[in-house]
């Protein structure tokens, strides 16, 4: 027959567990930070008062930086060519993915504005390459949406009705 463990044995015993737990959770926040990258993409939201679809654009502007920063990817389902991208800090749009044509317009900084519609369509060069990381010195470039990922435009669950 087996002995009841005394107090000290089952405390020892709760510490060890506990102590492998957090170690356990640890090691899994690493591994999600790290599987996450230097940068990514979140899923979308419908914005029904402003009518458009946004995500967050995570990035670390060096990789040893802690935690990330964020930029807005905004879709509207009017314009479902592009992908806009806006700086949350400034307050401006800075430039667009072309879905077509699978290339990055670079606003330049006098044409950067707080709205869309305040931007000519002229303003937006010919697509190319995707710009750097912001406020990144090592040349890494932002990776493009994945157009696989882009919400149907038809209907969102949350639209008013």
């Amino acid at each position: 027959m087996l002995s009841r463990p005394n107090r000290r044995t089952v405390v020892f015993g709760l510490l060890i567990l506990f102590t492998l737990g957090m170690g356990a959770v640890a090691t899994d926040q690493a591994s999600a930070s790290y599987l996450r990258g230097r940068h990514y993409y979140s899923g979308w939201s419908y914005h029904p008062r402003s009518s458009y679809y946004y995500s967050y654009y995570y990035y670390k502007p060096y990789s040893s930086y802690s935690g990330y920063k964020h930029h807005y990817c905004v879709y509207y389902p009017t314009r479902t060519r592009y992908v806009y991208y806006y700086n949350p800090v400034r307050r401006v749009y800075w430039g667009r993915y072309d879905l077509k044509e699978k290339g990055y317009s670079l606003l330049a900084e006098k044409d950067r504005k707080e709205k869309l519609d305040d931007i000519p369509e002229d303003a937006f060069p010919e697509p190319g390459k995707m710009p750097e990381i912001p406020e990144s010195e090592d040349g890494e470039r932002m990776l493009p949406i994945d157009p696989d990922s882009l919400p149907s435009t038809k209907d969102p669950k949350d639209a008013p009705k």
